[in-house]
């Protein structure tokens, strides 16, 4: 029999590649024995349905000519548009907007959004460009990846550096591209151009909402419960306050300006304040700095890196001592450093799980746009909150129905309802 070397998985797909992508390769294959029949479609999850690279050409204040790189990957529209967010980060590459768009596509089909994958981004350090630049910047992209976005094909949304500002310069600059106001076309605007009460907090209060639900099912009470938390931006500092407020012990609290310690608990409220005012958690009284080895090795209920991915790797996977981890971020654990903590009792409530309330808002503000019918924050609160116990009892259910963990029973849940969508629909031509 003849092997037609068109089923050759390209080099950049393979799992033995370095970076993200090659993390979310792994997660798949870990869970197609779980697809039963389904599984002759698997190859679908495993390649992105487009990939764009483009150059962003923008005149700086200086008079000088810039050229940024930029993506747009949509990894499967099966369910639905794609859903994603724009990061602007001086490390951004292709291998890990491909894993992040693939994450996303995951993580809309475990909570049931009608929505598929998809992620941008700009190599570059914003910090480094004034306001006027970043616009122009950001305009720029907007436009070169306009062919491929709309609020029926592709919907972006804020990620690392990008805010409502940069979604409000993204719409206009594809409205203008349209002749006509289009709001739908990105999620998390100002709520002056259609975005929705509630979106800010919502990631941090899915982490919230799923950390209580696993620490329920754990019997740890919330009240008294240590609380570790990488990141301090709108998923940690939410998620931090909503468990401060409810009683919790938030004991440390990293950021990009170092860790702190606190073992009686941390002052949410006053170290949000001294945030605010200084750039970062740095300095703040009453609190230790603590090294990041420290930071890690801290014994807690409830860890939660909501940074970036890989912070949990094979350095530093044998010191955790978390009895639940709740993935604020996106890929935190690496799948080496998963199955050491796994091996140790760890319950790890993943990313795709865990910090789906964005997306979850973002799928209210797009129904809220086409509508032009606005909900209140408390009724948004109170879906996302509905939808997110819902999530996790499913997945839960699944874990243990399988006997697995709740990252194989998201992939499980999430990567059936994704296959199930293509085998109906077919394949055209």
């Amino acid at each position: 029999m003849t092997e037609h070397p068109t089923h050759a998985i390209p080099s950049y797909l393979n799992a033995e590649a370095l970076g993200p992508w090659g993390s979310y390769l792994e997660q798949v294959e870990r869970v197609t024995p779980y697809l039963g029949k389904l599984s002759k479609w698997v190859e679908t999850l495993k390649r992105p349905k487009r990939s764009l690279i483009v150059d962003i050409p923008v005149e700086l204040d200086n008079g000088t000519i810039a050229h940024f790189e930029g993506y747009r990957v949509q990894h499967n529209t099966s369910r639905g548009p794609g859903k994603g967010g724009v990061r602007f980060h001086q490390e951004v590459t292709l291998s890990e907007v491909m894993a992040l768009a693939a994450w996303m596509s995951v993580k809309c089909a475990a909570v049931s959004l009608p929505f598929g994958g998809a992620k941008g981004g700009i190599r570059i350090d914003p910090r480094n460009y004034s306001r006027g630049e970043l616009e122009r910047i950001t305009r720029r992209y907007t436009s070169e990846i306009g062919s491929i976005i709309g609020p029926n094909k592709d919907i972006p949304a804020p990620d690392v550096n990008t805010n409502a500002q940069t979604m409000a310069w993204m719409m206009d600059t594809y409205s203008m591209n349209e002749g006509g106001t289009t709001t739908g076309v990105v999620t998390g605007k100002p709520v002056s151009l259609g975005g929705s009460l509630g979106r800010v907090e919502a990631t941090g209060r899915g982490v919230y909402v799923v950390g209580c639900e696993a620490a329920h099912d754990a019997g740890i009470a919330i009240e008294g419960a240590r609380i570790v938390i990488q990141g301090f931006g709108n998923v940690g500092g939410t998620a931090a306050r909503l468990f401060y407020d409810a009683g919790a012990k938030v004991i440390a609290i990293q950021d990009h300006t170092g860790a702190l310690h606190n073992a009686n608990g941390l002052d949410v409220l006053a170290l949000t304040k001294h945030a605010e005012e200084t750039g970062g958690i740095a300095g703040a009284p009453d609190a230790e700095q603590i090294s990041p080895a420290d930071f890690w090795a801290l014994e807690t209920e409830l860890l939660i890196p909501a940074a970036l991915e890989s912070q949990i790797n094979l350095e530093n996977a044998n010191t955790v001592r978390a009895k639940i981890v709740v993935e604020g971020a996106n890929g935190p654990t690496t799948p080496d450093a998963d199955d050491i903590l796994t091996s140790k009792g760890t319950i790890i409530v993943p990313d795709v799980l865990a910090n789906a309330g964005g997306v979850t808002v973002s799928y209210f503000e797009w129904v809220q746009d086409f509508s032009s019918f606005f909900w209140t924050e408390p009724e948004i609160n109170h879906r996302l909150e509905a939808m997110m116990r819902t999530a996790y009892t499913s997945v839960s259910a699944v874990a243990k129905e399988h006997a697995v963990s709740l990252r194989t029973a998201a992939f499980i849940t999430a990567c059936t309802r994704i296959l199930e969508a293509r085998e109906v629909r077919g394949l055209y031509p």
